[in-house]
Protein backbone atom coordinates (compact mmCIF):
# COMPACT_ATOMS: atom_id res chain seq x y z
CA UNK A 1 0.00 0.00 0.00
CA UNK A 2 0.99 3.84 -0.69
CA UNK A 3 2.38 5.71 1.70
CA UNK A 4 3.33 9.49 1.80
CA UNK A 5 5.88 11.12 4.17
CA UNK A 6 6.03 14.76 4.91
CA UNK A 7 8.86 16.19 6.59
CA UNK A 8 11.95 18.44 6.29
CA UNK A 9 15.03 17.00 3.70
CA UNK A 10 18.18 19.01 5.07
CA UNK A 11 21.77 19.40 5.69
CA UNK A 12 23.44 18.68 9.08
CA UNK A 13 26.43 19.26 10.87
CA UNK A 14 26.71 16.94 14.02
CA UNK A 15 29.38 16.54 16.97
CA UNK A 16 29.70 13.31 19.44
CA UNK A 17 31.82 12.46 21.85
CA UNK A 18 32.65 9.87 18.75
CA UNK A 19 33.52 12.85 16.34
CA UNK A 20 32.08 15.72 14.55
CA UNK A 21 30.75 15.81 10.42
CA UNK A 22 30.44 19.27 8.52
CA UNK A 23 27.68 19.18 6.18
CA UNK A 24 25.87 15.89 5.88
CA UNK A 25 22.72 14.52 4.48
CA UNK A 26 19.69 14.56 7.32
CA UNK A 27 16.12 15.74 7.99
CA UNK A 28 13.28 14.00 9.25
CA UNK A 29 11.90 13.37 5.80
CA UNK A 30 15.16 12.19 4.77
CA UNK A 31 15.74 9.41 7.28
CA UNK A 32 11.83 8.42 7.54
CA UNK A 33 11.66 7.73 3.49
CA UNK A 34 14.95 5.95 3.62
CA UNK A 35 13.82 3.96 6.39
CA UNK A 36 10.19 2.62 5.48
CA UNK A 37 11.95 1.95 1.73
CA UNK A 38 12.96 -1.87 3.86
CA UNK A 39 9.26 -2.30 3.58
CA UNK A 40 7.10 -0.68 0.61
CA UNK A 41 8.36 0.82 -2.29
CA UNK A 42 5.02 2.52 -3.12
CA UNK A 43 6.02 5.67 -1.14
CA UNK A 44 6.04 9.58 -1.64
CA UNK A 45 7.56 12.25 0.03
CA UNK A 46 6.64 15.91 0.34
CA UNK A 47 9.04 18.15 1.08
CA UNK A 48 11.25 21.14 0.02
CA UNK A 49 15.36 21.72 -0.63
CA UNK A 50 17.41 24.28 -2.04
CA UNK A 51 19.05 24.29 -5.51
CA UNK A 52 22.49 23.15 -3.42
CA UNK A 53 20.94 19.68 -2.74
CA UNK A 54 23.18 16.85 -4.31
CA UNK A 55 21.34 15.36 -6.98
CA UNK A 56 23.27 12.38 -6.27
CA UNK A 57 21.03 12.09 -2.94
CA UNK A 58 18.15 12.63 -4.76
CA UNK A 59 18.92 9.40 -7.03
CA UNK A 60 19.62 7.20 -4.46
CA UNK A 61 16.16 8.36 -2.65
CA UNK A 62 14.58 7.55 -6.46
CA UNK A 63 16.47 4.31 -6.66
CA UNK A 64 14.86 2.78 -3.52
CA UNK A 65 11.17 3.56 -4.88
CA UNK A 66 10.67 6.36 -3.85
CA UNK A 67 8.32 9.18 -5.99
CA UNK A 68 9.65 12.78 -5.95
CA UNK A 69 7.04 14.84 -7.66
CA UNK A 70 6.30 15.97 -4.42
CA UNK A 71 9.68 17.51 -3.83
CA UNK A 72 10.08 21.24 -4.42
CA UNK A 73 13.65 22.27 -5.63
CA UNK A 74 13.29 25.87 -4.89
CA UNK A 75 16.08 27.92 -7.53
CA UNK A 76 18.53 30.30 -5.83
CA UNK A 77 17.64 29.00 -2.72
CA UNK A 78 19.16 27.17 -0.04
CA UNK A 79 18.39 23.82 1.89
CA UNK A 80 17.62 23.83 5.50
CA UNK A 81 20.79 23.88 7.84
CA UNK A 82 21.20 21.87 11.54
CA UNK A 83 23.92 21.89 13.64
CA UNK A 84 24.35 20.18 16.93
CA UNK A 85 27.03 18.78 19.40
CA UNK A 86 25.91 15.84 22.17
CA UNK A 87 26.40 15.83 25.82
CA UNK A 88 28.90 12.45 26.53
CA UNK A 89 25.51 10.57 27.58
CA UNK A 90 24.26 11.00 24.25
CA UNK A 91 20.73 11.60 25.39
CA UNK A 92 20.84 15.33 25.31
CA UNK A 93 21.95 17.78 22.94
CA UNK A 94 22.53 21.95 22.02
CA UNK A 95 21.61 23.19 19.15
CA UNK A 96 24.20 25.30 17.73
CA UNK A 97 23.14 26.74 14.19
CA UNK A 98 19.51 26.48 12.99
CA UNK A 99 19.29 28.27 9.09
CA UNK A 100 15.62 27.41 8.18
CA UNK A 101 16.01 29.12 4.62
CA UNK A 102 13.59 26.73 2.32
CA UNK A 103 11.37 25.86 5.24
CA UNK A 104 10.68 28.86 5.85
CA UNK A 105 8.26 29.53 3.72
CA UNK A 106 7.80 25.75 2.94
CA UNK A 107 3.74 25.14 1.45
CA UNK A 108 3.19 21.62 1.23
CA UNK A 109 1.70 20.92 -2.13
CA UNK A 110 0.09 17.78 -3.01
CA UNK A 111 0.53 16.34 -6.74
CA UNK A 112 -2.56 15.03 -8.01
CA UNK A 113 -0.73 11.17 -8.32
CA UNK A 114 -0.62 11.70 -4.63
CA UNK A 115 -4.38 11.79 -3.87
CA UNK A 116 -5.69 8.49 -2.72
CA UNK A 117 -2.83 7.98 -0.73
CA UNK A 118 -3.15 5.03 1.79
CA UNK A 119 -0.78 5.84 4.94
CA UNK A 120 0.44 9.33 5.78
CA UNK A 121 3.75 9.88 7.83
CA UNK A 122 4.08 13.71 9.15
CA UNK A 123 7.03 14.10 10.06
CA UNK A 124 8.13 17.18 12.74
CA UNK A 125 6.91 20.02 11.16
CA UNK A 126 5.03 23.37 12.33
CA UNK A 127 1.87 21.53 13.55
CA UNK A 128 0.40 24.32 10.91
CA UNK A 129 1.59 22.87 8.05
CA UNK A 130 0.75 19.32 8.84
CA UNK A 131 -2.76 20.12 9.23
CA UNK A 132 -2.49 21.88 5.76
CA UNK A 133 -1.58 18.39 4.02
CA UNK A 134 -4.16 16.21 5.87
CA UNK A 135 -7.07 18.96 4.74
CA UNK A 136 -5.66 18.83 0.83
CA UNK A 137 -5.83 15.30 0.47
CA UNK A 138 -9.15 14.75 -0.82
CA UNK A 139 -9.63 11.13 0.74
CA UNK A 140 -8.26 10.33 4.11
CA UNK A 141 -5.53 8.08 4.84
CA UNK A 142 -6.40 4.54 6.59
CA UNK A 143 -4.11 5.39 9.54
CA UNK A 144 -1.85 8.86 9.47
CA UNK A 145 0.72 9.25 12.27
CA UNK A 146 2.50 12.32 12.91
CA UNK A 147 6.08 13.47 15.13
CA UNK A 148 6.31 16.62 16.85
CA UNK A 149 8.75 18.01 19.52
CA UNK A 150 8.72 20.40 22.58
CA UNK A 151 9.63 23.01 20.65
CA UNK A 152 5.96 23.15 18.59
CA UNK A 153 4.78 22.75 22.24
CA UNK A 154 6.66 26.07 23.81
CA UNK A 155 5.70 28.20 20.67
CA UNK A 156 2.48 26.93 18.74
CA UNK A 157 0.57 24.80 21.60
CA UNK A 158 -2.71 25.80 19.71
CA UNK A 159 -2.09 24.91 16.71
CA UNK A 160 -0.86 21.61 17.97
CA UNK A 161 -3.41 20.17 19.59
CA UNK A 162 -5.81 21.60 16.70
CA UNK A 163 -3.73 19.07 14.54
CA UNK A 164 -3.62 16.39 17.19
CA UNK A 165 -7.47 15.82 16.84
CA UNK A 166 -6.71 14.96 13.12
CA UNK A 167 -4.37 12.24 13.63
CA UNK A 168 -4.39 8.53 14.55
CA UNK A 169 -1.06 7.95 15.87
CA UNK A 170 1.24 10.08 17.72
CA UNK A 171 4.98 9.43 18.07
CA UNK A 172 6.87 11.16 20.49
CA UNK A 173 9.65 10.59 23.62
CA UNK A 174 8.51 10.43 26.91
CA UNK A 175 10.19 13.95 27.77
CA UNK A 176 7.42 15.48 25.10
CA UNK A 177 4.54 13.60 26.51
CA UNK A 178 5.44 15.02 29.74
CA UNK A 179 5.42 18.19 28.81
CA UNK A 180 2.41 17.73 26.16
CA UNK A 181 -0.09 16.14 29.01
CA UNK A 182 1.79 17.23 32.09
CA UNK A 183 1.59 14.04 33.81
CA UNK A 184 4.85 12.37 35.13
CA UNK A 185 4.11 9.15 34.88
CA UNK A 186 3.85 7.80 31.16
CA UNK A 187 0.25 5.91 31.54
CA UNK A 188 -1.51 8.93 32.89
CA UNK A 189 0.19 11.07 30.74
CA UNK A 190 -0.78 8.63 27.49
CA UNK A 191 -4.75 8.82 28.57
CA UNK A 192 -4.52 12.54 28.68
CA UNK A 193 -2.75 12.86 25.22
CA UNK A 194 -4.94 9.81 23.87
CA UNK A 195 -7.85 12.02 25.18
CA UNK A 196 -6.77 15.57 22.66
CA UNK A 197 -7.50 12.65 19.45
CA UNK A 198 -5.18 10.18 18.55
CA UNK A 199 -6.11 6.81 19.67
CA UNK A 200 -2.67 5.66 19.40
CA UNK A 201 0.18 6.66 21.01
CA UNK A 202 3.92 5.80 21.01
CA UNK A 203 6.32 6.92 23.31
CA UNK A 204 10.31 6.88 22.74
CA UNK A 205 12.54 6.26 25.53
CA UNK A 206 16.02 6.09 23.65
CA UNK A 207 17.98 3.41 24.87
CA UNK A 208 15.67 1.26 27.12
CA UNK A 209 12.83 1.07 24.13
CA UNK A 210 9.14 2.05 23.23
CA UNK A 211 5.60 2.15 24.77
CA UNK A 212 2.27 1.28 22.52
CA UNK A 213 -0.91 2.24 24.22
CA UNK A 214 -4.50 1.72 22.54
CA UNK A 215 -7.38 1.63 24.69
CA UNK A 216 -6.21 -0.64 27.79
CA UNK A 217 -3.89 -2.28 25.97
CA UNK A 218 0.09 -1.45 26.52
CA UNK A 219 3.07 -3.04 24.64
CA UNK A 220 6.53 -2.59 25.48
CA UNK A 221 8.99 -2.97 22.63
CA UNK A 222 12.70 -3.25 24.59
CA UNK A 223 16.05 -1.24 22.54
CA UNK A 224 18.81 -3.30 21.45
CA UNK A 225 21.93 -2.92 23.50
CA UNK A 226 24.88 -1.74 21.80
CA UNK A 227 28.43 -1.25 22.13
CA UNK A 228 28.77 1.92 20.44
CA UNK A 229 26.34 4.60 19.51
CA UNK A 230 28.18 6.89 17.31
CA UNK A 231 24.83 9.62 16.18
CA UNK A 232 21.28 9.11 17.52
CA UNK A 233 20.21 12.21 15.34
CA UNK A 234 18.18 10.54 13.07
CA UNK A 235 17.14 7.39 15.08
CA UNK A 236 13.61 8.75 16.14
CA UNK A 237 12.54 9.34 12.21
CA UNK A 238 14.41 6.51 11.53
CA UNK A 239 12.23 4.22 13.86
CA UNK A 240 8.89 6.16 12.77
CA UNK A 241 9.65 5.08 8.95
CA UNK A 242 10.34 1.45 9.91
CA UNK A 243 6.91 1.35 11.87
CA UNK A 244 4.99 3.07 8.86
CA UNK A 245 6.84 1.09 6.40
CA UNK A 246 5.76 -1.85 7.76
CA UNK A 247 2.00 -0.82 8.74
CA UNK A 248 2.20 0.11 4.89
CA UNK A 249 3.23 -2.79 3.20
CA UNK A 250 1.51 -5.59 5.29
CA UNK A 251 -1.66 -3.49 5.31
CA UNK A 252 -2.85 -3.80 8.43
CA UNK A 253 -2.98 -1.20 11.24
CA UNK A 254 -4.15 -3.11 14.28
CA UNK A 255 -2.52 -3.69 17.31
CA UNK A 256 -1.39 -6.22 17.34
CA UNK A 257 0.52 -5.52 14.08
CA UNK A 258 1.67 -2.49 15.27
CA UNK A 259 3.38 -4.85 18.04
CA UNK A 260 5.53 -6.27 14.87
CA UNK A 261 5.97 -3.01 13.44
CA UNK A 262 7.68 -1.27 16.66
CA UNK A 263 10.14 -4.37 16.31
CA UNK A 264 10.73 -3.35 12.68
CA UNK A 265 11.18 0.44 13.63
CA UNK A 266 13.21 -0.30 16.65
CA UNK A 267 15.62 -2.79 14.43
CA UNK A 268 16.14 -0.04 12.13
CA UNK A 269 16.94 2.60 14.47
CA UNK A 270 19.12 0.16 15.61
CA UNK A 271 21.48 0.18 12.32
CA UNK A 272 21.20 4.10 12.47
CA UNK A 273 22.90 5.52 15.27
CA UNK A 274 26.10 2.98 14.60
CA UNK A 275 26.99 5.88 11.92
CA UNK A 276 26.68 9.43 11.39
CA UNK A 277 23.57 10.69 9.34
CA UNK A 278 21.97 8.33 7.00
CA UNK A 279 24.98 6.59 5.92
CA UNK A 280 24.07 3.18 7.81
CA UNK A 281 21.08 3.29 6.56
CA UNK A 282 22.61 2.78 2.57
CA UNK A 283 24.86 0.28 3.34
CA UNK A 284 22.25 -2.20 4.93
CA UNK A 285 19.70 -4.91 3.40
CA UNK A 286 16.27 -6.12 4.53
CA UNK A 287 18.48 -9.42 5.24
CA UNK A 288 20.28 -6.87 7.84
CA UNK A 289 16.81 -6.03 9.52
CA UNK A 290 15.67 -9.57 9.46
CA UNK A 291 18.69 -10.81 11.59
CA UNK A 292 18.27 -7.97 14.03
CA UNK A 293 14.72 -8.25 14.62
CA UNK A 294 15.67 -11.74 15.68
CA UNK A 295 17.84 -10.63 18.11
CA UNK A 296 14.94 -8.45 19.50
CA UNK A 297 13.05 -11.43 19.34
CA UNK A 298 15.69 -13.52 21.29
CA UNK A 299 15.60 -10.62 24.28
CA UNK A 300 12.40 -11.12 25.65
CA UNK A 301 11.81 -14.62 24.47
CA UNK A 302 11.63 -17.12 27.43
CA UNK A 303 9.73 -19.87 29.17
CA UNK A 304 8.87 -19.70 32.92
CA UNK A 305 9.64 -22.76 34.80
CA UNK A 306 6.44 -23.66 37.33
CA UNK A 307 7.91 -23.82 40.50
CA UNK A 308 6.28 -26.22 43.57
CA UNK A 309 6.96 -25.39 47.09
Amino acid sequence: MSLLTVGSVAFDAIETPFGKTDKIIGGAGTYIALSSSFYTKDQKIVAVVGEDFPKEMLDTLEARGLDLEGLQIKAGEKTFFWSGRYHNDMNSRDTLVTELNVLEHFDPIIPASYQGVEYLMLGNLSPQVQRIVIERLSDRPKLIAMDTMNFWMDIAMDDLKETLKLVDVLIINDEEARQLSKEYSLVKASKVIRAMGPKYLIIKKGEHGALLFHGENVFFAPALPLEEVFDPTGAGDTFAGGFMGYIAATDDASFENMKRAIIAGSALASFCVEKFGTERLTEITLKDVEQRIEKFVALTNFDMVQTIG
